[in-house]
């Protein structure tokens, strides 16, 4: 009798186990038919349109800022420095003082130099006349000259001395930040102040050789430099180096720049670009629109639902190929790879990939995928321009 009863309870407990587990796999599959039917909804983008534009051809480069004078003041000759008078940071001209040395000691050695002049020429000048009157050979006349000439030139020679202790600007330009102190003695060659000639400035740049038949004096050259946002700088090409780097086959090329404002610094990392008298015709793009990646880029174009292909549904294509497509309508997005060119502003040009008419993304592609579903909203749309000046807010 006991044996029956459990017998009778395990029979109940897999007929209740088995109900669950039915209940359960209808209720999973349930929700695989309601998967298979959701729709995600669709995402609200804004929308540009690709078309053309004609921008002035230019080859760019990246290049370097030099002084077009430049140079570290240095002390010439040994000495204790007694007065400076320059203010780190001014601008000097040529000639000004910068840093005395103490001369005293030549000072006296000019006194005593003077005095051996003022004997040496009364003695020429005794001798001049004793030789009219054949007084003394011509022999002794030639040693007096000789001292005389002597004493001169020691004279002038304490004279330099001095003029090197007194340092002055080579030229004009601004001061760096001083690296003497008043009282130090100085050693030949130890730096006291740069100095650097701020307007114009040159920036130095290399391009390859192939593009040496495109390159003369006078071209015009557009500066632009990361760390002046919205800034740039125009000049002209000055110079073209007669060699060919070996290493790199690049020509060295120089340009002069208009630097009044003294924003541009010797030193600087900057963008070149060197025009050229011909325009050439480019598809143009917000460079917004591009979903960097290093696989390759690529923009999202919003193409009617309808002229899509459609994705084989189930998991036998053949079985699959065999229903019926479902009807779509609306907008999609459908990435597309592209091979981007120059950028210029808001803009970048597009080589390859896209064509004119196209309808792309224009903001906020890094949140899209393919094949989603879009609703076009152009109301708050930012303006793309080819050279921006941005609001100081």
């Amino acid at each position: 009798m006991k044996k029956k009863r459990i017998i009778y309870a395990i029979v109940l407990l897999l007929i209740v186990i088995a109900v669950l587990a039915g209940v359960k796999a209808l209720q999973i599959r349930a929700m695989i038919e309601t998967g298979k039917k959701f729709v995600p909804p669709a995402e609200t983008v804004t929308s540009t349109v690709v078309r053309s534009d004609a921008w002035d051809s230019s080859l760019s480069a990246v290049g370097t800022l030099n002084a077009v004078q430049g140079v570290t003041v240095a002390c010439e000759i040994a000495g204790k420095v007694v007065n400076i008078a320059f203010q780190p940071g001014t601008q000097v001209k040529k000639g000004d003082l910068l840093v005395s040395q103490d001369v005293a000691s030549e000072k006296a050695q000019l006194q005593s130099a003077l005095a051996q002049i003022d004997l040496t020429r009364s003695t020429l000048e005794r001798d001049r006349k004793m030789l009219k009157e054949r007084i003394i050979s011509q022999a002794e006349f030639d040693t007096a000259q000789a001292a005389y000439d002597q004493a001169l030139a020691q004279a002038d020679n304490i004279r330099a001395t001095i003029a090197k202790k007194t340092i002055r600007a080579p030229f004009s330009g601004r001061l760096g930040i001083r690296q003497v102190n008043l009282g130090q003695m100085l050693r030949e060659g130890d730096p006291i102040v740069t100095l650097q000639t701020m307007n114009p400035i040159f920036a130095d740049f290399g391009l390859p050789q192939q593009q040496l038949g495109q390159l003369h004096n006078g071209q015009q050259v557009r500066v632009t430099c990361d760390a002046l946002p919205g800034h740039a700088s125009s000049g002209k090409v000055t110079a073209l180096n007669p060699l060919v780097d070996t290493d790199t086959r690049n020509i060295k090329v120089q340009a002069t720049l208009d630097n009044a404002s003294e924003k541009l610094r010797p030193g600087m990392f900057v963008n070149v670009a060197v025009g050229l008298p011909v325009r050439q015709k480019v598809l143009i793009i917000p460079a917004t629109a591009v979903l960097y990646n290093p696989y390759g880029d690529s923009v999202f174009l919003i193409v009617d639902a309808a002229k899509e292909p459609q994705p084989p549904q189930g998991k036998d294509q053949k079985s699959a190929a065999k229903l019926p497509p479902k009807p779509r309508t609306g907008l999609v997005l459908r990435q597309q790879f592209v091979r981007l060119g120059e950028k210029r502003g808001d803009l970048v040009a597009v080589a390859s990939g896209l064509k004119e008419g196209d309808t792309i993304v224009s903001t906020g592609v890094f949140k899209l995928h393919n094949g989603q579903a879009a609703l076009i909203d152009n109301k708050l749309a930012p303006t793309f321009q080819k050279a921006p000046t941005p609001e100081n807010n």
